[in-house]
Order: C-alpha cells, then sequence, then structure tokens
C-alpha cells in the first residue's frame, strides 16, 4: 500500500466518522474535549483533583459515543478519563437538534 493509498483510505474513514457524528449528535446532551478525544455523552461529572502540587481532573461519561476512527466501537456505556490537561465540557443547545 503506498502513502497515498493509505492518505485516501484514512480521508475515507474520517469522512464516515463525521458522517456518523452528525448523525449521532441529536441523541446526546454534551460535548466533550480533552487532548486526546472528543465525546458525545448524555452525562457528564467532572472532579479537580489534587496529588502532591499536580491537579487533574477525573472525567465520568455515561451513555457516551467517542470520536475515534479505529475505534470498531464508538457507543460506549461508561467512560473514566483522567488528564492533566484542559478539559472543554459543552452543553449542546436544544435547537441545534
Amino acid at each position: 500500500m503506498s502513502a497515498e493509498d493509505l492518505e485516501r483510505y484514512e480521508a475515507e474513514i474520517e469522512l464516515k466518522l463525521y458522517q456518523e457524528y452528525k448523525a449521532v449528535l441529536p441523541m446526546f446532551r454534551f460535548v466533550v474535549e480533552t487532548e486526546r478525544r472528543f465525546y458525545l455523552a448524555n452525562e457528564v461529572n467532572m472532579e479537580a483533583k489534587n496529588d502532591a502540587s499536580k491537579t487533574y481532573f477525573e472525567i465520568k461519561l455515561a451513555d457516551a459515543w467517542v470520536w475515534d476512527m479505529y475505534r470498531p466501537a464508538r457507543f460506549v456505556s461508561n467512560v473514566k478519563v483522567v488528564t492533566f490537561k484542559d478539559v472543554n465540557i459543552e452543553e449542546i443547545p436544544e435547537k441545534d437538534f
């Protein structure tokens, strides 16, 4: 497989993932962005925690969908994310549905 074939394959997967995202968006209440992943979820609980001198965030999601083109199953019941980086949580306005 050439580099060009691989790029074309990844572009096709990303397009399918975007189409899936648009189709499932109305099913969810929250958008959650971390440095590694993008999630849609119906329940979000985030806690800031301290370990010695560092602060980190523990995010628990329920009834979620994860943006990951290499993951065969993107719908997940429960997700726990631990990160030292920024986290963005937005409630999706009902008008966007």
